[in-house]
């Protein structure tokens, strides 16, 4: 693809800056999505790792906030989702979701540009994401699925207790229940 090959020449460097021998996505079920990374790993001689290929979006979802993913909407332009929803966390959600994936075939992880979210806490975080001030925004209305999404105009990071002194090791461990803070 053109954004392939115009970012090309700065590749290169990457691989021996950062010293990586693999690139781990996040697809799901978008073929474009997983052939872009992988065309790109086959370049730099790289290998491509995608975990999520083919996960249940539903069942993949919920592990997410049952290893305690702090998922907020941050977009929508999707049926069935509009400025009320922005905002609001994934766990608040997923319910909405599962029934406009049954009514229209939603998917419910949002690969296919439903929404985007943004991971504000989780386990492996020494610090949250905290956003002390947003607004919504419409950025293109349609009767069906206007698009909306959270303009944040301040945000902080919150150390969390006993966990900023922890190697992300360290971190993985407790959040696993294998140590202790």
């Amino acid at each position: 693809s053109s954004g392939i090959n115009a970012e090309w020449p700065l590749r290169p460097g990457i691989k021996s800056e950062v010293k990586c021998t693999a690139v781990c996505s996040g697809a799901i079920f978008s073929t474009y999505q997983k052939n872009r990374v992988e065309n790109v790993c086959e370049r730099l001689d790289l290998v491509s790792i995608a975990p999520l290929w083919q996960r249940e979006q539903s069942a993949l979802l919920q592990e997410m906030l049952d290893h305690l993913l702090e998922i907020r909407i941050i977009k929508v332009a999707s049926i069935g989702l509009g400025n009320a929803h922005v905002g609001q966390t994934a766990r608040n959600l997923i319910i909405h979701f599962n029934d406009i994936n049954a009514k229209f075939g939603f998917n419910v992880c949002g690969e296919g540009g439903e929404y985007e979210s943004l991971v504000t806490d989780c386990p492996l975080f020494s610090h949250r994401l905290v956003i002390e001030s947003s607004r919504k925004v419409m950025h293109s209305y349609d009767d069906l699925s206007p698009v909306w999404y959270e303009k944040i105009d301040k945000i902080r990071l919150e150390e969390k207790p006993g966990l900023s002194k922890l190697t992300l090791k360290e971190r993985l461990e407790v959040s696993l229940g294998h140590g202790s803070i």
